[in-house]
């Protein structure tokens, strides 16, 4: 991923907390009749220190198997906040009009090696923890144990768990970073006056940005 300096982010608290608040991230492999990617749902541990371990788990007759084979490297994908900006939001467009649209968006890229386990006690201990963490919002968590044992037996018996050790982890927050203050002050304004949540997220960003730099 290519990532100027005004909108690199290497502080890893920063890092792991937006990871684990994506939640899920796009697991790119190479495998043997090319490029192979799968979508899953993720758990970070930040042990080793500084980058971490993510396990996650896939469907048996997953192709992605495949690619795990021969300790290939995997690229993990975190795509946070992201939205279109519009130069009109610019107080430099009324003065000179040398402006563009452009896109800010937050990403996350980690790179590791993978294993595979399917050991029903580790299986079982992973999915406790993914789900004990995504239940968490909830007044009523569901827990692994609320359905039948033989039943998630069952299920975990058509899955294949993945810990992927984590080597190294590349943050980018395009946050308006390159903008003067006053075209920065338009984005956050214009974002908010279109108040939905993706673009009030947008905007919290580009503040904590702005705030950052000073």
């Amino acid at each position: 991923m290519y990532v100027p300096a005004a909108f690199r982010e290497e502080r890893i608290e920063v890092l792991h907390a937006t990871m684990r608040e994506i939640g899920a991230a796009a697991i790119v492999a190479d495998g043997p009749d090319g490029l192979i990617a799968s979508h899953l749902p993720v758990e970070l541990d930040p042990e080793p220190a500084p980058y971490g371990t993510i396990r996650c788990h896939f469907a048996r007759p997953n192709p992605f198997g495949a690619a795990l084979a021969g300790d290939r490297e995997l690229l993990l994908i975190f795509q946070g906040p992201q939205g279109y900006i519009t130069p009109s939001w610019y107080p430099t467009k009324h003065r000179t009009g040398k402006v563009v649209p452009t896109w800010n968006y937050v990403a996350v890229h980690a790179h590791g090696r993978a294993r595979t386990f399917d050991q029903p006690d580790r299986l079982l201990a992973h999915l406790a923890a993914l789900t004990d963490r995504l239940e968490s919002p909830y007044h009523l968590p569901w827990k692994i144990d609320d359905a039948p044992r033989d039943f998630i037996d069952g299920l975990a018996r058509g899955i294949v768990g993945v810990e992927i050790a984590l080597t190294r982890i590349d943050g980018k927050w395009k946050m308006s970073q390159n903008r003067t203050a006053h075209d920065r002050h338009g984005v956050v304004n214009g974002l908010r006056a279109q108040g939905d949540g993706a673009s009030l997220a947008m905007a919290d960003l580009v503040e904590a940005a702005m705030a950052d730099a000073d």
